[in-house]
């Protein structure tokens, strides 16, 4: 998180005036992306990864799916974005995507058939997609939710799968058993994701404090709930044996409970260094339970073209693509330091940066709260419930009016017809307050932030 405070550059920028495109003082920041064979997965143990994804995607990669029908040396999984885009790597084969189709709302997760010969998506609303030899069997879709639909499991015989929500609530549907959930209970965290015994009588459910719900004959086998993270957990998988399950953290760490035997992560950095922290997304283990790919959706390249919007302006898609450029670990190792202004908290600075490379006339400015400012006085802002275009800043917190109740903001990259949408911000996590990175976040609802990110929303500002 940006956690603006009060400076010498930020009192000079109190009196807000437009500043004349490209009257940049700041050098030119030259973002190079992670670079590991790969691109954005990480094999430990017997995992291998394939030749990796060079060209750019259209949207965010969101989940992986391992293909069961694999062995040590011929290994392959899907990977999921979330217009729907599948990417089949490795002997995993391709059986269609939404890609060429405008969604509702974003796809979040995957889940593949026992024999690897299909696959189905789910996205955000609860809609299920399913391909190849993958059955139909129902979906949340077109129904109201309490909470936004945030994981996804097959039953063992690939005729059933259930879907789980943030707030713990479980959909089952084909020959997939309810067998109890965490809907209507109060949660110190939200569920980010779910994992399927391999005989499907049970099943777990893992919230972001890493805190572990088990039913029906999945074992407890312990948790990281209660115990303080440095990041949030992000995704979890079970053994193909039910003995034991993975949880990754978000920056990079991996716990291991039961008989799920560690092969190593990311916690100490990329190639141990601490100022290369990747953020990750999901964890699958390999079919033969003795390895495990990590997915590090910042590390593809992406063009931001779908879902296209109704009105994409010259300067929103120049903003989107300079933001997108500049995705990368921690960008200067001295504390707080970056190339787009002072070392102080610079999440503002990378976005006023940003709009400054596209033409816009808006000064560099320390403090979130000049951006809405300068919006509400030269352009526009928007409430929290109005709908975004791509270009336009995300300002979180409460208010402008101080650096504790306007705390962070983030450019708008794409947005969804539900209202989902995907950014970009400059430091942010996960990593040490004054080391943090350019990420891409999302895609999640505007009017879940505060369970998403830790903060709301509380307007838009238009460049």
């Amino acid at each position: 998180m940006c956690a603006v405070v009060v400076s010498l550059a930020t009192a000079l920028l109190v009196g807000v005036v437009p500043a004349p495109a490209g009257a940049e003082t700041v050098g030119q920041a030259l973002a190079k992306p992670h670079a590991y064979a790969g691109g954005g997965t990480l094999a430990y143990g017997s995992a291998q990864v394939p030749a990796p994804l060079t060209v750019p995607l259209n949207s965010v990669v969101v989940a992986m799916a391992p293909n069961p029908a694999t062995s040590t040396t011929d290994q392959g999984y899907w990977l999921a974005s979330a217009d729907g885009g599948v990417y089949a790597m490795g002997n995993a084969g391709f059986y269609g995507s939404l890609g060429a189709l405008r969604l509702a709302g974003p796809v979040v997760t995957i889940a593949s058939t026992p024999d690897g010969r299909g696959y189905w998506m789910a996205a955000l609303d609860g809609g299920v997609f399913a391909f190849g030899d993958a059955g139909f069997y129902g979906s949340m879709g077109g129904q109201p939710l309490n909470k936004p639909i945030v994981g996804m499991a097959s039953t063992p015989d690939g005729r059933g799968y259930w879907l789980v929500a943030s707030d713990g609530g479980v959909f089952a549907f084909g020959d997939a058993t309810f067998l109890g959930s965490m809907g209507g209970t109060a949660l110190v965290a939200p569920v980010v994701d779910m994992a399927a015994m391999h005989h499907g009588a049970g099943y777990w459910l893992v919230a972001s404090d890493g805190g572990i719900f088990a039913f029906g004959d999945a074992g407890f086998y312990g948790s990281t709930g209660g115990v303080p993270l440095g990041d949030p957990v992000a995704g979890m998988a079970s053994m193909p044996d039910g003995g034991g399950y993975y949880l990754v953290g978000a920056g990079g760490s991996v716990f291991t409970f039961g008989d799920a035997p560690f092969r190593g992560d990311l916690s100490g950095g990329l190639g141990g260094n601490s100022h290369d922290i990747i953020p990750l997304a999901g964890i699958a283990v390999a079919p033969d339970g003795v390895g495990y790919w990590l997915l590090d959706p910042d590390g593809f390249n992406y063009s931001f073209a779908n879902p296209p919007d109704p009105v994409v302006s010259a300067t929103a898609a120049s903003i989107v693509a300079t933001a997108a450029s500049q995705v990368n670990a921690d960008p200067d190792t001295g504390y707080f330091c970056n190339p787009y202004g002072p070392c102080e908290a610079w999440c503002s600075l990378f976005a006023t940066w940003v709009w400054r490379q596209a033409g816009v006339p808006i000064p560099s400015y320390a403090f979130t709260g000049d951006m809405y400012s300068w919006a509400q006085e030269y352009t526009a802002v928007l409430p929290p419930t109005a709908s975004p275009l791509p270009g336009d800043a995300v300002l979180y917190g409460t208010g402008p009016w101080s650096t504790s109740s306007s705390v962070h903001v983030g450019l708008v990259a794409q947005v969804w017809p539900d209202g989902a949408i995907v950014t970009i911000e400059g430091d942010a996590g996960p990593a040490a307050t004054g080391s943090l990175a350019v990420i891409i976040n999302g895609p999640y609802l505007p009017s879940l932030s505060e369970s998403y990110n830790g903060m709301p929303i509380y307007a838009f500002a238009r460049y």
